[in-house]
């Protein structure tokens, strides 16, 4: 049974850095499709990065790109969301997810497996 476990939220003033780990047990990480999803406060929960267990293939939404950075460490079995420049509205939850494919889609229901969600603050 493959499980995720979310750290590194934290509060940080608007501008600043944060990053988050999810670190994967039960499963070998070269072979998922990782993903951060985020869900602010009456809204529903959206993309925010994804890497493919094949290699080379990120995606970001646009709202983060150039901000934040996805990358895995298939021996430790961790993937790490590098935060930058933070602003106001990237204050959430913060959730990784797995799938076995190697697509990295953009709708939460296509992941099986996910973290128990890190919170992020950012004062402005």
């Amino acid at each position: 049974q493959v499980q995720l476990v979310d750290s590194g939220g934290g509060l940080v003033q608007a501008g600043g850095s944060l990053r988050l780990s999810c670190e994967v047990s039960g499963g070998t990480l070269s072979t998922y499709t990782m993903s951060w999803f985020r869900q602010a406060p009456g809204k529903e929960r959206e993309f925010v990065a994804g890497d493919s267990w094949s290699a080379g293939r990120t995606s970001y939404a646009d709202s983060v790109k150039g901000r934040f950075t996805i990358y895995r460490d298939n021996a430790k079995n961790t993937v790490t969301l590098q935060m930058d420049n933070l602003k106001f509205e990237d204050t959430a939850v913060y959730y990784c997810a797995a799938r076995t494919s190697p697509i990295v889609n953009l709708g939460d229901m296509a992941y099986g497996y996910w973290g128990q969600g890190t919170q992020v603050t950012v004062s402005s």
